[in-house]
């Protein structure tokens, strides 16, 4: 294929990907007291299945009702015309995002896979459906866990007497960001084994720039969450512990490729010369 046919091609599948994405952000517009009520508004709740398994926890653990959430004080407004419309465009279009994920993923992956070759080809194996996976696993992840922690965290911080009414369109970027910062971020286990199995790195390079890495961590999830320090630490964590993830995913295909190596060494000596 020559440069414009690759170029059409690119454009073909960025078409087919928007298509899908416009057709799920459609979809939860239409859906939008579902959407808002049970998705967008469940962590104000405090029977929201988070705060409800916290306080089994306590319980549990005899801390009794001091992880229990009992009320949600903070109030939530519109200061503009346009506040509850850009609200609903915004949910929209990051859950079709979320939604068309597989398909996008797929039609991004179908544009990459026929320039790979031989080792390329064999080690991106399953790509799709791991990504998809870890992709899902994410934004679980970062709905059930961190969103509720940041909400509870920064909603109900107290400075004086002054009383917590957080803007609609702030509330929504914080969720919105989390979640799929945290879906984003869940691919790291992906990019290091294809990686690893490329042979681009090695557990000794990846020990080596770790500290390299928290430092690019830190600053990835400044730019994706909402600027306060306890978001930034709850999405940088979690990258941190896929990247060790990552180290022992390396060495375990660094193993089996020296198994691999070794095998084939014995095998194709000379009979004869063998013991």
């Amino acid at each position: 294929m020559g440069f414009m046919d690759h170029l059409e091609e690119l454009r073909r599948r960025l078409f087919y990907s928007l298509v899908g994405i416009l057709s799920g952000a459609i979809t939860l517009f239409v859906m939008k007291d579902w959407v808002f009520d049970r998705l967008i508004f469940a962590p104000r709740n405090p029977d929201f299945i988070t705060f409800r398994a916290w306080c089994a926890l306590g319980h549990l653990t005899g801390a009794g009702d001091r992880l229990c959430v009992t009320e949600i004080t903070y109030e939530l407004i519109n200061t503009t015309m346009l506040g509850n419309f850009s609200a609903h465009i915004l949910v929209s279009a990051i859950g079709g995002f979320i939604i068309a994920f597989p398909w996008t993923f797929n039609q991004i992956w179908r544009f990459i896979r026929p320039g790979l070759h031989g080792k390329e080809a064999k080690a991106a194996r399953g790509v799709t459906w791991a990504a998809t996976a870890l992709f899902f696993i994410g934004i679980c992840f970062g709905y059930f866990v961190i969103a509720p922690l940041s909400l509870q965290f920064l909603g109900h911080y107290e400075i004086g007497d002054v009383q917590a009414r957080i803007a609609l369109m702030s509330y929504l970027k914080t969720v919105a960001s989390i979640t799929l910062a945290a879906g984003l971020i869940f691919q790291v286990p992906v990019v290091v084994h294809f990686l690893a199995k490329l042979g681009l790195v090695t557990p000794r390079s990846l020990r080596k720039f770790r500290k390299h890495t928290l430092v690019v961590t830190l600053i990835v999830a400044a730019i994706i969450t909402p600027p306060d320090l306890t978001s930034q630490v709850l999405v940088a964590l979690p990258v941190l512990g896929l990247y060790e993830i990552g180290i022992l995913q390396a060495k375990r295909i660094q193993r089996r490729q020296e198994r691999s190596d070794a095998s084939n060494a014995r095998g194709g000596g000379n009979p004869s010369d063998r013991p």
